[in-house]
């Protein structure tokens, strides 16, 4: 009986360091993945901004009297681009000068005046007056897209209005790294 060997238990060590690899593999994952929300949340490397902010970037402009835990409160979610249009003061300034374009097709024109809202701080407004060409450019662009029928109607307009945010949006972006504005008006507005 001496020559046959017995099998060593070589399983139940290879789960084991299985399970511990996999355990360690969790945590380095769940960890990296904390530390990524963290981070983009102003957490514990906020503080090389002053609490979460970047100098740099258009801050949120509360109202008077807003209590400050909640436009605290309200600044987090507006970093998930949610504002909460009852904590933070809006700016409203006209564009100047009307936009008249062809629209889609070509046999029937719009012209319109606009106006912009932000919540954020002036820098906002100075990167519009600063980059007003190549807003202006992207504007009548939006508009030549627009389908004459649709913009005849409410949800047209309305369509419309979110079209032309996004490209005056799209324009900062681009050119500053930062939009900003979070509602186009109409001021005039004339089909034919």
């Amino acid at each position: 009986m001496s020559d046959i060997e017995q099998p060593k238990p070589k399983k139940k060590r290879s789960r084991l360091k299985k399970l511990l690899l996999l355990t360690v593999a969790l945590v380095a994952i769940g960890g990296g993945g904390a530390g990524a929300v963290l981070y983009a949340n102003g957490g514990v490397l906020g503080g090389l901004y002053g609490g979460g902010e970047d100098p740099d970037v258009p801050q949120l402009v509360p109202r008077d009297g807003a209590n400050p835990a909640s436009v605290e409160a309200a600044r987090a979610m507006a970093r998930q681009g949610r504002v909460d249009p009852r904590l933070f003061q809006s700016t409203y300034v006209p564009l100047e000068g009307n936009f008249t374009s062809n629209l889609r097709g070509g046999t029937a024109f719009v012209q319109l005046g606009l106006g912009i809202s932000t919540f954020y701080d002036e820098r906002v407004i100075d990167n519009v007056r600063r980059h007003d060409m190549a807003i202006r450019s992207a504007i009548l662009m939006t508009l030549t897209e627009q389908d004459p029928a649709a913009v005849t109607t409410a949800r047209g307009k309305q369509a419309l209005k979110i079209a032309l945010r996004n490209a005056i949006n799209g324009v900062l972006t681009n050119r500053e790294g930062f939009g900003g504005i979070d509602e186009v008006y109409f001021t005039s507005f004339v089909t034919q």
